[in-house]
């Protein structure tokens, strides 16, 4: 059976000491500030509010989604709670952009090893495989 591609809910879990559906009533988008609490033992709060900001997109990350933030760092995330809010730099929420059927773009990816699951979304400014607009593949 091929390994799942992680998503937070199955990778911010609670501390072995707790009962293992302990965070089962946590949003998805939410783990990673009680992981970070218990995991580094930093006291975080979690952003109150969004910012208007220009997409974020989930993309797949050596088979995780993840998401990644204006100051360079990322974490892990999910389609079924499409938001990230930064444990780092305190950036507010933000909507993240999956695609359509996640399910669908995780099962492209079950035949190849998990070091190499990689995927961004076609529209991802990030996108290295995405092509470049108006390059009509001639000289300039």
């Amino acid at each position: 059976m091929p390994i799942a591609v992680v998503r937070a809910e199955t990778f911010y879990l609670p501390s072995p000491r707790e009962p293992k559906n302990a965070w089962d009533d946590v949003p998805a988008a939410e783990r990673v500030w009680r992981w970070i609490e218990w995991k580094l033992g930093r006291r975080v709060v979690p952003p109150e509010g969004s910012v208007d900001q220009a997409p974020y997109w989930a993309r797949i990350n050596q088979n995780r989604w993840v998401a990644d933030c204006i100051c360079g760092s990322a974490q892990v995330v999910s389609p079924t709670d499409p938001r990230y809010a930064c444990t780092e730099c305190g950036w507010g929420w933000v909507e993240l952009i999956f695609p359509t059927d996640p399910a669908a773009v995780e099962a492209t990816l079950m035949g190849m090893p998990t070091y190499l699951r990689n995927w961004w979304h076609e529209l991802d400014p990030a996108n290295p495989n995405a092509s470049v607009v108006g390059d009509s593949g001639g000289d300039a």
